[in-house]
């Protein structure tokens, strides 16, 4: 898979006037789980705050507590460097919230690392990568009304803006489209948004909803047969079979 090339004219561009750092909950070095790129040694940039609020997220202090330290691109370029991964992830929380992502971006793909940015694409914002991993979240991840009643609100207004999605698509390199299912009945909203959307069946992956091995072998019984019926990509979380349900990982 190549690298997208960017004129000197397109890289400045996306260079914005606050270099502030960014907040970030955590950097690491493991192998990516989901998607096409699952078992490539990588180095995860963490990103926390997020626009949005799945009742499910399994990463609450990048989201629902969003809490970190405060780190400079140069800083997180030359952790990746030491990292020994030729592959970077930055994810979050959503990664577009930060103004100094593109110019991380741009920084990473120019130290010649192999780079995804995984995103709910919800923020249209020039962002150089290797592989867009887009995470449309679909109405069933809605926190409950009564328990959070401006998150839900928000988070309903907010989860799924097409058009937004397809810019982002249309400017990537490379991309794949994941969706966290945690039941049958949500295939019909995935084949509407997969149309809208325009994408290839086979460039879809489908993902478990779960935090367990225990989760993960119930899904693949039901769930696994009917990604691939679809035509689409059956998608375990590796890492939680790898590594269990925790940070750094």
């Amino acid at each position: 898979m190549g690298k997208p090339q960017f004129s000197h004219a397109t890289a400045e561009s996306t260079r914005g006037p606050d270099h502030a750092p960014l907040l970030v909950s955590e950097t690491f070095t493991s192998r990516q789980g989901e998607g096409r790129l699952t078992g490539t040694d990588s180095f995860f940039i963490r990103t926390s705050g997020c626009n949005l609020r799945c009742w499910f997220c399994d990463t609450p202090y990048a989201s629902w507590n969003p809490s970190g330290d405060r780190q400079s691109v140069e800083s997180l370029v030359d952790a990746a460097r030491h990292s020994g991964a030729g592959h970077v992830v930055l994810t979050g929380g959503e990664p577009l919230l930060s103004p100094a992502v593109s110019e991380l971006s741009r920084s990473l793909m120019d130290a010649g690392f192999h780079l995804t940015i995984e995103t709910a694409g919800t923020i249209d914002k020039p962002i150089p990568c290797d592989l867009l991993s887009l995470s449309p979240k679909l109405a069933d991840s809605t926190p409950d009304p009564e328990q959070h009643p401006r998150w839900s609100r928000l988070h309903e207004q907010r989860r799924m803006p097409i058009a937004t999605m397809r810019n982002l698509i249309d400017a990537a390199l490379a991309y794949q489209v994941k969706f966290v299912v945690g039941d049958r009945s949500q295939f019909g909203e995935i084949r509407q948004v997969v149309d809208s959307l325009g994408v290839a069946n086979e460039d879809v992956y489908i993902m478990p909803q779960g935090v367990t091995t225990a989760a993960m072998d119930a899904a693949i019984e039901w769930l696994r047969p009917l990604a691939e019926a679809a035509g689409y990509q059956y998608c375990d979380r590796m890492q939680i079979r790898w590594f269990g349900n925790r940070r750094g990982t």
